[in-house]
Order: C-alpha cells, then sequence, then structure tokens
C-alpha cells in the first residue's frame, strides 16, 4: 500500500507522481469515487480543495472525523484558505483573525 495519494488537478499530481505518490485526477463527477478509492489505498490522502468542494459534505466530514487514512486538504495557492478547512471553521466559530 502506497504512504500517500493525491486527488486534484492534473499539474500536481505530475509533480507528486516524480515522488512516488499515488495519484488520481478525476473528470467532473467522478470525484467520489476517486477519493474514495485514494482513502482505501493509502496512509495519508491529499486532497484538493477543488475537489473537496464537489464532493458530498457528508463524505468529506465522515473521512475528516475518521484520522484514517489522514486527510489533508490542499488550499489553492495564493487565495484565501476555504471554509471546508477544519482550522478555518474554528478559526471563524471562536472569531479569531488569520
Amino acid at each position: 500500500m502506497p504512504a500517500f495519494a493525491y486527488v486534484g488537478n492534473a499539474l500536481d499530481g505530475a509533480g507528486l507522481r516524480l515522488a512516488g505518490v499515488r495519484c488520481w485526477v478525476p473528470a467532473r463527477g467522478d470525484e467520489l469515487a476517486a477519493f474514495l478509492q485514494a482513502r482505501a489505498g493509502a496512509e495519508a490522502v491529499f486532497l484538493a480543495i477543488d475537489v473537496a468542494e464537489r464532493l458530498p459534505r457528508n463524505e468529506l466530514d465522515t473521512a475528516l472525523a475518521a484520522g484514517r487514512p489522514l486527510l489533508v486538504l490542499v488550499p489553492r495557492p495564493g487565495e484565501e484558505p476555504s471554509a471546508l478547512d477544519p482550522a478555518e471553521r474554528a478559526r471563524a466559530q471562536l472569531g479569531l483573525e488569520r
């Protein structure tokens, strides 16, 4: 079983493949299947926020809460953090500034 998996865009996936990461670049509508395959076959899954936003919210929340495999949401470079990120949700609920 590979240690790492990535589900996201082709450009990032190409670079991560060179480092030995198993990658999925799902077409629109195939995000959930790719995400479930990645979770089933890795110790840690890096999930691009673009893909995370297209997943059913209950699937994403369940995966984040499970803790195994570790799920890391990869933000868009140069943009504000997503509201899907658990750390951002906690900051918002506590009224903390970034």
